[in-house]
């Protein structure tokens, strides 16, 4: 018998707010199927505010508040019977974000739930990866965000360590990322992949998913470190401007982009992969999964 449900993941980041809803598709002897229906995305940039003044300004409240009005209809729309909300780095950070949360709920009956990196990092790697990875093989997972980025290492299959990092793409826009914590990372990433022999990346988030299209690469080749090099240093041979005007780029990502290729050259060099693998995938993903899973908490509607 076919079973159809709609769950609906919000994350709330450093860098952008995204709305998705998944069908979850059940049939007799049948594994589950995971389909994407709808994913909005609205680039509040609570990173910018935080990271710099510890608080959300006013504008990005009521941004927030107007945004998650218009989720809870969307979710209202779609016939959604269970959600999440996830808020990350920024939310983490900022001292009048309980405040904000509890104005949401009241306004928008949105449940917000701020949580902290290692659970941030367990929820994305618990993502489907099986259809996208060679169980075979070792990879280095790097999810990067505008507050911190998320590292796993999966080995034939397997998670077997995982760790945030303070190093997001808005943090390092703003030059607020210690050298410190450069060298922490590098430590993490060499001392977690030296017993293997061959490591490969799987890389996570909107800046990567946007090269990748860029690449013109079939689904499921992976972009080499030699071609990730040559983007990196093109991006910076053209200005904020050009790189919207010539390059294609949205303005929200125009600045961006390039802190967040610079940590996945990062991680290639220190684990020593030559290609990296971009299966479009992230914390939405995550959350749709774990719901289902029930391995986290979610609001039943």
């Amino acid at each position: 018998m076919l079973k159809i449900q709609k769950y609906a993941a919000i994350d709330i980041g450093s860098n952008a707010v995204r709305l998705l809803i998944s069908n979850i598709i059940e049939l007799d002897d049948e594994p589950v199927v995971f389909k994407k229906n709808s994913l909005v995305r609205v680039p509040i940039r609570l990173g910018a505010d935080v990271f710099l003044k510890g608080e959300i300004s006013e504008y990005n409240q009521e941004r927030m508040i107007d945004t998650m009005k218009a989720f809870s209809l969307i979710i209202k729309a779609h016939g959604v019977t269970r959600y999440k909300a996830c808020a990350t780095s920024a939310m983490r950070e900022a001292k009048n974000s309980p405040e904000l949360s509890a104005k949401i709920f009241e306004i928008c009956g949105i449940n917000i739930e701020i949580i902290d990196g290692e659970e941030e990092a367990a929820i994305i790697a618990a993502t489907d990866l099986n259809s996208f990875i060679n169980p075979n093989k070792t990879y280095l997972y790097v999810d990067v965000g505008g507050g911190s980025t998320e590292f796993s290492i999966i080995h034939n299959g397997e998670k077997k360590q995982s760790k945030s990092f303070r190093i997001g793409t808005v943090r390092l826009l703003n030059d607020i990322v210690k050298n410190e914590t450069w060298q922490d990372l590098e430590r993490w990433i060499k001392s977690n992949t030296q017993q293997y022999d061959k490591i490969e990346l799987i890389g996570s988030g909107g800046n990567i998913n946007k090269i990748f299209k860029i690449s013109g690469k079939d689904v499921g080749k992976p972009l080499t470190y030699f071609y990730l090099t040559s983007y990196y240093k093109m991006l910076q041979n053209y200005s904020y401007e050009e790189r919207i005007i010539k390059l294609n780029l949205n303005q929200d990502r125009a600045d961006v982009i390039i802190p967040a290729t610079r940590i996945y050259l990062s991680a290639m060099k220190w684990s020593g992969a030559k290609d990296i693998y971009v299966p479009k995938i992230g914390l939405s993903d995550g959350i749709i999964k774990s719901m289902y899973y029930e391995t986290v908490s979610s609001v039943v509607l």
